[in-house]
């Protein structure tokens, strides 16, 4: 039976509304649906990996208000342990603000709260199941600071990393040779290395600056057009599924929890970016972020 997946990041309150395109500055547009979802990076990608299969432990915090206990309520009937997440008596849970263009594009701001407050300590309280787990799963919605504890923990224990450098940001060098795996899209990859991803050649020497940084292994996703990844054996372009995107809000969520989950069932690199192009692909037919995570069956059943 496959080890347990640790998930340490936010958990928010997407307010989503849909509109014909993104205002400009300025502008006032009416028309749009309005949606309320659970989401956040880490929660999102909790909720993919246990709906895929997963026995997932999440680590995160929440305010004690209502988005709170309805964010508790929706962990614990996703199967998810949810014994080290905090509930901050000082901070409101997290919010997102996010808009949903006609081609299924979004922009996001996010009200960070409770997140914010993640600490080491948090962090330090799940010290044993960081050793009786395979693979740790983490994003940058929570403090830094917090996150090379976590990378700390997992040099301690020898097991297996991946961060999902979103929101995108400038890191510590020594956080990179932590690293079994990171994630970063297009735009997060320009963040972190310099080079605009427009082509194979650029993405090609994206991924090696980014692999003499240290980090064992490279996946950049590149929304419809898979994910390209990159070992010690060589770069190789990953193609997903062809669909018709209706929001693409949580993909890069669903693809990293997909991934953790394939990864911990000991499926080679190259099988488990396919796997988790599958799983975002699906996403992306759907609205809204945890909503739009698949169930394992539906992967099956996917043509």
């Amino acid at each position: 039976m496959p080890e347990p997946i640790i998930v340490v990041g936010s958990s928010n309150t997407d307010m989503v509304i849909k509109a014909e395109k993104f205002p400009l500055p300025g502008e006032t547009l009416l028309g749009g649906e309005f949606f309320l979802f659970p989401g956040g990076k880490g929660a999102n990608q909790a909720v993919a990996a246990a709906r895929l299969g997963g026995k997932v432990i999440f680590v995160a915090r929440v305010g004690n208000d209502i988005f709170g206990e309805q964010a508790l309520q929706q962990f614990t009937a996703e199967g998810i342990v949810t014994d080290y997440i905090v509930k901050d008596s000082d901070r409101p849970s997290g919010v997102a603000l996010i808009t949903v263009d006609n081609k299924g594009e979004n922009t996001i701001v996010v009200a960070q709260g409770s997140n914010g407050a993640l600490s080491s300590d948090d962090v330090q309280k799940a010290e044993r199941e960081f050793e009786k787990s395979d693979i740790v799963l983490t994003q940058l919605e929570t403090p830094l600071q917090t996150i090379l504890h976590v990378a700390k923990l997992v040099g301690k224990f020898r097991k297996r990393l991946i961060l999902n450098p979103a929101p995108g940001m400038k890191l510590p060098d020594d956080l990179f040779p932590s690293l079994y795996l990171i994630t970063p899209n297009e735009s997060e990859t320009e963040v972190l290395t310099g080079i605009s991803v427009k082509d194979n050649a650029s993405i090609k020497q994206a991924a090696e600056k980014l692999k003499e940084k240290g980090v064992a292994n490279v996946i950049i996703t590149l929304g419809s057009e898979g994910a390209y990844l990159y070992t010690d054996a060589g770069g190789k372009h990953i193609p997903t599924r062809k669909v018709k995107a209706v929001d693409t809000t949580a993909a890069g969520d669903v693809f990293n929890g997909a991934l953790a989950v394939a990864l911990s069932e000991m499926k080679s690199l190259e099988e488990a970016v396919d796997f988790a192009n599958h799983a975002a692909a699906i996403s992306v037919t759907k609205m809204g972020a945890q909503a739009s995570a698949p169930y394992r069956n539906e992967l099956k059943n996917h043509i």
